[in-house]
């Protein structure tokens, strides 16, 4: 406990400027230095008990849209940086989505859905192995990676990627669907919301992301070393929480034109598309998760489980 507090101490003042930055004047953190010092600190403890400088120690991070994601894996990397002195970098597999026009093509080719980002099939999955391959490599040389620009709904432009120039010591990989597993083909059948009932009749969308998450996904996500689950309670509660985000982006957007915010509706319909893994991630994810940090409706962490050693 003391070595926490002496953590607690180094850190502080870096952490409470991130959870700043991504304030509102309505929407602000609370608890905040619990979350760090009860939950954050003891987990990047664990995290620098395994990271082996010889080679990058893989974090995946996962949760439902809204549950927090971003702030959580930039506050691991800012104790880890600082306390620990590691080398640490984070990407989100958002940020591996398909171009506009790439998502285009397969909408045309494959099934309308696949225009809307965010379901298994809708990232580049060779980059990610590519850069998962590479960053592995004993020679490492520098990688450009993507950055994904959700105001626009497309990439930035290069001059705006990633340029990761040394070797990680540890790679925190974040989004909502790290780590999820695929589905038996028998449960697919069934339409779990209006969105699938409507435009999914004949399957071939949901067959399509679950066939994904079955092949390279799977060979992706078994490269990680450790999956942390940010597990809210329910569906709903993540609707309402990816609105409030949705709040925010266009609060903190500078650009005001060309933007690609979206209404209530926007995002309800949007969400439907998550619904069938989110809530298999629900079920599932408590049982091969190495850690799941449970959230509470206030969006705070209540308590962790930390499943292997």
């Amino acid at each position: 406990m003391q070595q926490f507090s002496l953590c607690f101490g180094k850190v502080k003042k870096d952490c409470l400027k991130f959870i700043k930055s991504q304030e509102t004047k309505a929407d602000k953190f609370k608890n905040k230095e619990r979350m760090i010092k009860s939950f954050l600190i003891p987990l990047c403890f664990w995290i620098s008990k395994k990271a082996d400088k010889k080679r990058p120690y893989f974090v995946g991070l996962a949760g439902g849209q809204g549950t927090g994601k971003t702030t959580i894996s930039s506050l691991i990397k800012i104790i880890l940086t600082k306390y620990f002195k590691l080398k640490v970098f984070r990407i989100s597999i958002d940020d591996f989505y398909k171009t506009r026009k790439e998502r285009i093509n397969l909408s045309n080719k494959i099934h309308p859905m696949l225009l809307t980002r965010g379901v298994p099939g809708t990232h580049d999955i060779n980059m990610m192995l590519s850069f998962f391959r590479k960053a592995k490599s004993r020679k490492f040389k520098r990688l450009k990676l993507p950055t994904f620009n959700k105001a626009i709904d497309d990439r930035f432009h290069k001059k705006n990627w990633y340029d990761l120039k040394a070797r990680p010591d540890v790679i925190i990989f974040e989004g909502w669907c790290v780590g999820a597993k695929s589905e038996k083909n028998s449960t697919l059948k069934k339409n779990i919301n209006s969105l699938e009932k409507a435009k999914d009749q004949r399957q071939i969308w949901r067959k399509y992301v679950n066939q994904q998450l079955k092949s390279k996904y799977k060979n992706l996500y078994s490269q990680l070393n450790c999956l942390i689950y940010l597990r809210a309670k329910n569906f709903s509660l993540l609707q309402k929480w990816r609105l409030k985000q949705e709040r925010k982006l266009w609060v903190k957007s500078k650009l005001k034109s060309n933007l690609k915010i979206m209404s209530r509706g926007d995002v309800i319909n949007f969400m439907q598309t998550y619904q069938r893994i989110t809530q298999n991630m629900f079920k599932n994810m408590p049982k091969y998760a190495s850690i799941i940090f449970n959230l509470n409706s206030n969006h705070q962490i209540k308590s962790a489980v930390y499943k292997s050693k």
